[in-house]
């Protein structure tokens, strides 16, 4: 009887163990639709869905299931999702780089033989319906398109000037823009800028795109009638996706007037019949705070003080510098570097007059391919008297595999900024600072 006794014992303690065991492998089952979809839908859709950059989509679970091993693997490396800046530096609001526990996630459930799970198991933020032709939350209000234009597979490069013309019957306050385009491959980069138009002004006069390369550049002159003022500058480069000004932060969209639209289109070899042009989202709450944009570096503010001159020999390594002191106090939004293939790293920062520094932004290891508006969480104080710097490494040698030179030629900043040539610039978005504005958290 004890003999029996003991033994049923064991049962039940091995039969509790076994519930307990099954129970907590089951609490740590990870499946697509409660742990995977939601790091998929935040950090890959934006770009893995249909008419966007990406070569295939990431939208339905057999998208993910499918591609499961090579997700691991570019996961677990760090190069997708692309992020370029150091975090530990600065970390950014729009990061969409993986966490240590988030890489962890994706392979246990790949290991597992990529459990479904339950739809029902999603969190209720998985239900986010992405608009085709954006990147931003929702339908653009107004989308002002260029022209069409034949970009030619000749592999040669062309400066395209293009004239929007708008009016849109009241001014608007705008909450974001986008640059968008029926195939961004083929474009280098581009920027805007708007321009508000008195009545008196034939908006529609002129021609509705200049070739500034193929054509003679005097014809540019005919545009000058747009150019009294101008209400904002945007742009786009590789990787990068929207501007949005959050809280009570933007800036007011003219009611009629002239988007001057410049695009870089890249060298092909493949006859491209490209449409570009740009969204805008507008809000309904007033603009109290009109946010503003300064270019600095190559083509910019401070382009002559660029220590030593900016001039990269063939087959060396050189790294510049550029300071800047701020003339007055300054909130920062946004911060976008830029550079070309032979950039290596860039950094910024500020010295306060109380030799305080204020990291800014690293990117150790540049890549043309992959560039963004940083979005700093909270705004950043500068202060009136701080020296900003600017530094810029270049590999203009051989063991460079993006040079686009073969052999390595002498290469510096020229005013058509092609892409064998070199840049160093940074653009910054910023209001005048008001008190207690480094508190007050970018949502």
């Amino acid at each position: 009887m004890k003999l029996r006794s003991v033994f049923i014992a064991k049962i039940v303690a091995v039969t509790f163990a076994f519930l307990v065991f099954k129970h907590k492998a089951n609490a740590q089952k990870i499946t697509y639709y409660k742990h995977v979809a939601p790091i998929i839908q935040s950090k890959c859709q934006p770009c893995h869905r249909p008419g966007e950059a990406a070569p295939f989509s990431l939208i339905t679970y057999e998208d993910v299931a499918k591609r499961a091993s090579f997700i691991k693997k570019v996961t677990q490396s760090g190069y997708m999702p692309p992020w370029k800046p150091d975090n530990h530096y600065r970390s950014f609001k729009n990061d969409r780089s993986l966490t240590d526990e988030e890489k962890q996630t994706i392979a246990k459930w790949v290991d597992n033989k990529m459990p479904i799970g339950k739809p029902g198991q999603a969190p209720k933020n998985l239900a986010k319906v992405y608009v085709k032709g954006t990147q931003y939350t929702r339908k653009p209000d107004l989308t002002l398109s260029a022209t069409s234009f034949k970009v030619l597979g000749d592999n040669k490069e062309r400066f395209i000037v293009f004239k929007i013309p708008f009016d849109i019957g009241a001014e608007k306050n705008v909450e974001a823009m986008e640059f968008v385009s029926s195939n961004k491959k083929v474009i280098h980069h581009a920027n805007w800028a708007i321009h508000p138009v008195s009545d008196e002004v034939d908006i529609k006069q002129g021609a509705d795109f200049i070739n500034l390369t193929d054509d003679d550049r005097t014809k540019y002159s005919q545009y000058f009638p747009f150019k009294k003022t101008m209400t904002y500058y945007g742009g786009w480069i590789p990787g990068t996706s929207y501007e949005s000004y959050p809280n009570n932060f933007g800036w007011v969209m003219p009611k009629r007037g002239v988007v001057l639209l410049t695009i870089h289109y890249a060298p092909v070899a493949k006859e491209d019949e490209n449409i570009a042009g740009i969204n805008f989202f507008f809000k309904e709450t007033p603009i109290e705070r009109v946010v503003k944009v300064i270019s600095l570096g190559s083509a910019g503010v401070g382009e002559k003080s660029i220590d030593p001159y900016f001039f990269i020999p063939a087959d060396s390594i050189r790294k510049f510098e550029l300071k800047i002191t701020t003339p007055q106090d300054q909130s920062l939004l946004y911060i976008w570097p830029h550079m070309h293939y032979l950039g290596k790293k860039f950094k910024s920062y500020a010295v306060t007059p109380q030799k305080d520094t204020i990291n800014l932004v690293s990117i150790p290891s540049w890549d043309f391919r992959w560039q963004e508006i940083y979005q700093f969480k909270n705004l950043i104080k500068i202060p009136k008297g701080s020296v900003l710097t600017m530094e810029g490494t270049y590999d203009n040698t051989k063991n460079n595999p993006d040079n686009p030179s073969n052999p390595p030629r002498n290469v510096y900043s020229a005013n058509d900024m092609k892409s064998t040539d070199e840049m160093m610039t940074m653009l910054l978005v910023f209001l005048p600072y008001k008190e207690n504005d480094e508190y007050i958290e970018l949502r």
